[in-house]
């Protein structure tokens, strides 16, 4: 028995079911996927997750969301700017640099980075986002410690990084919704890897909205300060960056108190800043301390093209537009174009000043019918260089006057075309005989000043008249004087028409309106060919006669008027805004004798009242059909100044009669224009100095119209001879052509 194993005891009944129930219940356990509630808990344990539970839920949340944002990361692509944002505003700068007018539905002007102050854009980094240039665009403890401030009760600080304002700014809109702001910093995590510090800085400073409808830095610094953001400082830019912060209480900062508090702390607070971030010192700071608060410049909300600005406006864009085909309305409506202008801004107002003074003195259309509708245009032009300095163009655009005076057609210029007609005569000569050469002619020459005489022309026909019973021309004079035989000299002083109608027809169509061309009148201004046309029935502009003129000032060189010098658009110079090329209109010694004829109109002629100037000056009046219009044109060598006056309704476009305006019962050019002249060039001339004109060269011995008696003495000037400058009188009405009224005014474009 020695050899037999004993058996181990085995496990009693009772043993066995216990473990078993062990075993059963640890695999149940095992089998189930997530174990919760807890097995093998009872009570509140059961329900209460284990740490490792807790652990992994945790990690399962965060790895959810991090695959959710780098999903959205990952699909989300910049979007295009809104379309508001690329709209700026264009901006029109006077000839010294300051701010003419701007236009645009968006008051905006984008400028490069490197057009801003480097101290103006630390402003901004410090007030709004210290670590700009080091963090990814996003910084998630800055909006935190954002949020604990100002539940503290501090000043407001922005959550946002520059990055996440100019996307806000650039790609979304304002609206504060969890899904905007989501989107916002996934556009901004993006950006911020894509794009360099230095154009987010850009598009951020191009984009804030400062108050006094001011989108961008550019015009902030404008509206505010009346400067360009390169010239600004860094306290005024101080200024800049808190109002980005509140726009709508601190554009009032100039005029209300609580504004003006608010807006100073905040300024000493970026000041502050700029400071704690090593951007100033201390010595910096209590400069700008020292020297005050940069209050802002008065704001006039509402304020637009007033005054002269629309016309001077209307002008530009016009000239912008003729020179570069690019340029089309709808492109200047989505703005960006910096247009440099040759307006003079002094002597803008001076012009609209004696305009002002003269119809305050003279036109009272409250008391007396027949001042009512009289308006008025004037154009002032540097001879030298074809500058237009000033025009007035009429009340404004504020007053729903929108037609632009000095740059209009359809106002017949009078006898101030007779200075053209005797140029081309003194350069090109007159047929005095038929089938014969062009025989010379110069101031002396005689003609017959007679009213009523018969014209021929070249061919030796006696001109026709198709409305006159007699079917020949019956030349008129302003009234029925004597004159006899007088010397082209006396006639232009005195205005006498007979002799200059002869004179341009023995001269002849083709010639005379060769030398209107050539002193810079646009063919499409020049009337028809008619006995009237010699003696004013076109219609230049203002403008563009005050260019005719200034060639007889330069001794015959001209230059065309011109309004711009220089066009930018979205910082980009624009080809084809060069300074028109001075030419040889004339020959000087014929300018030049031109210019000694008119000079005696001033001093002994139809414009005595420019005596008045104390200056050497020339001009010439003109005075049209019934009284339709009055010009005075009259220069000196630094200056060429057109003034025109005619009468007419809004409601019905066509020129009236002058006769009754001021209380006067005939209203010729050497009365009120010269009067507007005279004022205006008092005050433009102010400290130049008198310059004389070129001593004329002698022309020889003229030709004398056929039938003159060689000694033929010249009778001396009638009473009042001083006035005969009408274009056409008497029974005689004009031939087939001839403009008898003004059609409605239409620019001009000529300038």
């Amino acid at each position: 028995m020695s050899g037999t194993r004993r058996r181990p005891p085995q496990p009693t009944v009772s043993g066995g079911r216990a473990a078993g129930r062990r075993r059963t219940g640890r695999t149940v356990a095992r089998g189930r996927w997530i174990d919760y509630p807890r097995a093998g808990r009872a009570g509140v344990r059961r329900w209460l997750p284990s740490w490792r539970q807790v652990l992994a839920s945790s990690l399962l949340c965060v790895g959810a969301v991090a695959a959710a944002v780098g999903y959205a990361y990952a699909t989300t692509t910049i979007p295009d700017p809104n379309p508001s944002t690329l709209l700026q505003n264009n901006v029109y700068y006077w000839s010294d640099g300051t701010v003419l007018a701007t236009d645009g539905s968006v008051d905006r002007e984008n400028v490069s980075l490197a057009q801003v102050p480097v101290g103006v854009q630390g402003d901004f980094i410090a007030a709004e986002n210290a670590s700009f240039y080091s963090d990814p665009g996003i910084d998630p403890q800055g909006i935190a410690r954002a949020v604990v401030h100002m539940a503290a009760g501090g000043s407001v600080q922005s959550g946002s990084t520059i990055t996440q304002q100019f996307v806000k700014n650039t790609y979304l809109d304002q609206s504060q919704t969890l899904s905007r702001k989501f989107k916002e910093l996934l556009i901004s995590a993006k950006i911020g890897a894509s794009m360099s510090k230095q154009r987010i800085l850009q598009g951020y400073l191009n984009t804030c909205y400062f108050g006094r409808r001011a989108n961008g830095i550019e015009a902030a610094a404008r509206v505010y300060y009346d400067l360009p953001a390169e010239k600004l400082n860094v306290s005024q830019g101080a200024f800049l960056a808190a109002a980005v912060n509140e726009p709508s209480l601190f554009q009032y900062a100039d005029s209300d108190p609580q504004a003006r508090a608010q807006a100073q702390a905040r300024w000493s607070w970026v000041l502050d800043r700029m400071v704690k971030t090593g951007r100033l010192t201390g010595a910096q700071r209590a400069g700008y301390a020292a020297a005050g608060f940069p209050a802002p410049r008065k704001w006039t909300p509402g304020a637009g093209l007033t005054g002269q600005a629309g016309y001077l406006v209307q002008l530009t864009r016009s000239y912008v537009q003729q020179h570069d085909p690019r340029v089309t309305d709808s492109s200047l409506s989505r703005g960006g174009y910096q247009i440099h202008t040759t307006f003079d801004r002094r002597k803008t107002a001076q012009l609209a000043r004696a305009v002002a003074k003269v119809r305050a003195a003279r036109i009272d259309p409250a008391h007396r019918a027949a001042d009512r509708n009289v308006q008025a245009g004037a154009a002032s032009v540097d001879p030298a260089t074809g500058r237009i300095l000033a025009v007035y163009g009429g009340p404004g655009y504020e007053q729903a006057h929108y037609a632009d005076n000095a740059d209009t057609s359809g106002v017949p210029v009078g006898s101030t075309f007779k200075p053209v007609v005797l140029a081309s005569a003194l350069q090109h000569g007159a047929v005095l005989k038929p089938g014969t050469s062009p025989a010379s002619i110069t101031p002396a020459s005689k003609f017959n000043g007679d009213d009523g005489i018969q014209i021929k022309d070249q061919q030796g026909n006696y001109v026709t008249d198709d409305k006159d019973h007699t079917g020949l021309l019956h030349q008129h004079n302003d009234t029925a004087h004597h004159w006899g035989n007088i010397s082209l000299r006396t006639a232009m002083e005195q205005s006498v028409n007979t002799p200059y109608v002869q004179l341009g027809e023995d001269v002849g169509y083709p010639d005379v309106a060769r030398t209107a061309k050539a002193l810079g009148l646009r063919p499409q201004s020049l009337a028809a060919p008619s006995a009237g046309f010699y003696i004013g029935t076109s219609t230049p502009s203002a403008i563009r006669m005050a260019g005719v003129y200034a060639a007889f000032a330069t001794s015959g060189t001209q230059v065309t008027p011109y309004s711009v010098t220089k066009v930018t658009h979205d910082g980009a110079v624009l080809p084809g805004f060069t300074a028109p090329t001075p030419v040889r209109a004339l020959p000087a010694a014929v300018a030049d004798n031109v210019t000694d004829v008119l000079r005696g109109v001033i001093t002994r002629g139809t414009g005595t009242k420019a005596q008045a100037l104390g200056r050497t000056v020339a001009g010439k009046t003109g005075t049209t059909d019934d009284y339709r219009s009055a010009w005075f044109i009259g220069y000196t060598r630094q200056l060429a100044t057109s003034v025109v006056l005619f009468k007419e309704d809004p409601a019905h476009p066509q020129l009236q009669s002058l006769a009754g305006v001021g209380g006067l019962q005939k209203v010729f050019g050497g009365d009120i224009p010269t009067e507007i002249w005279t004022l205006y060039m008092h005050d433009a001339l102010s400290g130049l100095p008198d310059l004389p004109f070129p001593t004329p060269a002698s022309l020889g011995r003229g030709a004398d119209e056929p039938g003159i008696p060689s000694a033929s003495p010249t009778p001396a000037p009638a009473k009042h001879a001083g006035r005969h400058d009408r274009r056409w009188t008497g029974t005689a009405a004009p031939r087939p052509g001839l403009p008898t009224a003004r059609p409605k005014c239409r620019p001009h474009k000529c300038h």
